[in-house]
């Protein structure tokens, strides 16, 4: 059983762990725990300093996938173009919605958050809670583009970034 899901990702293969984003897989290792032998993925997320442990046979279960293509990702950016979808719900009920938005691990649902609540300079100022949502999917949504286009960072927040200021302008 686990022989199967053992050939969907490899060590030093970039995945998306829906409650962490973008983390590379760096073994894959046997451990003995309360008394089975778990064959786990080692997952580390660098920007974190966090290592985290998947048991090999629940990996899609929880969500684990991919990195998404580079025509998704096209169309993440293509979402960000579009306009604010903003909804006349209480914020603390749309703040949950963007919460499970940013922890599906859905690069397009992603885009669709940081589209939402993007805000340029001559917009009404965002609450502390509407900028930590939009940092986490920003910081999301870069960090998947820069892995896919083989990136860093950096380039890919300029590029995000540009897109952005193009719906603006």
């Amino acid at each position: 059983m686990t022989k199967t899901k053992k050939s969907e990702f490899r060590p030093n293969e970039f995945v998306v762990y829906p409650a962490h984003g973008v983390g590379k897989i760096i073994s894959i290792e046997e451990q003995h725990i309360a008394g089975l032998q778990l064959e786990l993925f080692v997952i580390s997320f660098e920007k974190d300093k966090m290592t985290l442990r998947v048991p090999t046979n629940k990996a899609t279960a929880v969500g684990m996938r991919s990195l998404s293509s580079p025509d998704v990702v096209t169309k993440a950016l293509d979402t960000l173009k579009g306009k604010a979808r903003v909804k006349r719900a209480m914020w603390s009920r749309r703040a949950q919605e963007y919460e499970q938005k940013i922890h599906s691990g859905d690069l397009l649902s992603i885009a669709e958050v940081v589209r939402d609540l993007y805000r340029t300079d001559d917009q009404r100022e965002q609450s502390y809670s509407e900028r930590q949502l939009y940092e986490a999917a920003l910081e999301r949504l870069t960090r998947e583009v820069a892995a896919v286009n083989g990136v860093d960072e950096t380039n890919a927040q300029k590029k995000v970034d540009d897109v952005l200021m193009s719906r603006a302008a």
